[in-house]
């Protein structure tokens, strides 16, 4: 769909740590749309590099919706694409800043705005993975044939 709009795709990965962007580099012909990610596993590396503002994530944590769309906001931008998806959550087995693994939110950054879903999934680190990059691509799937965009 990316290919036929001539649109481009970018993603911040944290929980995922680059499962998002395996699963659309295994896509033949993928390189006329996908910009590249960036994993942002750090917390301060969210605010560095893809410009989350620090205060935020101070206040918030990294396990946060508003995290996850200055990800992708962030992430767009950075990387100079049509889209932004972006990853954010707990994959366990511990949990981190009072979520419990399996919490996650995704996000999605384009040119109508943006929006964001939070999800929370059973299983391990692998299992919560897998559903965070399937639910950041299904959020853009929603998002292209609807033309739903903001929110």
């Amino acid at each position: 769909m990316l290919h036929e709009r001539g649109e481009t795709l970018a993603v911040a990965e944290s929980l995922t740590g680059g499962a998002l962007g395996a699963a659309l580099v295994a896509v033949p012909g993928v390189s006329t749309t996908f910009r590249g990610g960036v994993i942002a596993y750090a917390t301060e590396l969210k605010s560095e590099l893809l410009g989350v503002d620090a205060d935020q994530l101070a206040k918030q944590g990294p396990v946060d919706p508003d995290v996850a769309v200055a990800m992708a906001v962030g992430v767009r931008e950075r990387l100079g694409a049509t889209w932004g998806l972006a990853t954010t959550g707990v994959a366990g087995p511990d949990p981190q800043d009072g979520h419990p693994p399996g919490v996650f939110f995704v996000a999605m950054a384009g040119p109508d705005g943006s929006q964001v879903e939070a999800r929370t999934v059973d299983g391990d680190r692998a299992a919560v993975r897998a559903a965070a990059a399937a639910a950041a691509l299904a959020l853009l799937r929603t998002a292209l044939t609807d033309g739903n965009a903001s929110g």
